[in-house]
């Protein structure tokens, strides 16, 4: 008979990751945490179908996946539950008219809210970096602003998916790619 374990050591299972709490999750608990990341039912469904997932970067890979495969009503669901992108605290109030302005016209030309990712962007480059995409994007045609928008709905999805697992204290899940890579 062969010891299934070395005499006077304990067989410790792992910790559990934040990987393993969102793969057991109850879907009623897990789709608010992705509805979250992007406002797509659509999206959320697709995810949740396909776990358990064996690593982080499975969850990534499938998420993008399910965001190129959004349909025109899937990524009109989407845009209409964005918000402009939250800027640092201390930008003054004329910036803020500036952008409000700015989000107004293109909200106006393309009918919803103006969508970037800002993941890896020094702080104080977001504003400027939100203005200069709103000004070139308003010269869009519609049918490419919307592959755009869509292009970074997806990249925000995924900031905001990496962000969701490392605060709800993944140190276990091991090193993340960088949003957006």
């Amino acid at each position: 008979m062969t010891p299934t374990h070395t005499p006077g050591r304990l067989a410790i299972p792992p910790l559990p990751t934040v990987l393993d709490a969102f793969n057991l999750a109850p879907a009623d608990e897990a789709r608010p945490l992705l509805l979250d990341c992007l406002g797509s039912l659509r999206w959320a469904e697709r995810v949740l179908a396909h776990r358990p997932y064996p690593t982080v970067d499975a969850l990534l890979a499938a998420a993008d996946e399910a965001a190129y495969d959004l349909t025109a009503s899937d990524l009109s669901e989407a845009l209409a539950a964005e918000t402009l992108p939250t800027l640092p605290d201390g930008i003054y109030s004329a910036a803020h008219m500036a952008l409000d302005a700015a989000h107004a016209a293109y909200e106006s030309r393309f009918g919803h809210a103006f969508v970037i990712c800002l993941d890896g962007l020094p702080a104080d480059e977001a504003l400027d970096h939100v203005l200069a995409g709103i000004r070139s994007r308003l010269t869009n045609d519609p049918e490419d602003e919307r592959v755009v928008a869509a292009e970074e709905l997806r990249r925000t999805a995924r900031g905001r998916l990496v962000s969701s697992l490392r605060g709800a204290g993944s140190a276990a899940t091991g090193p993340q790619p960088a949003p957006g890579a």
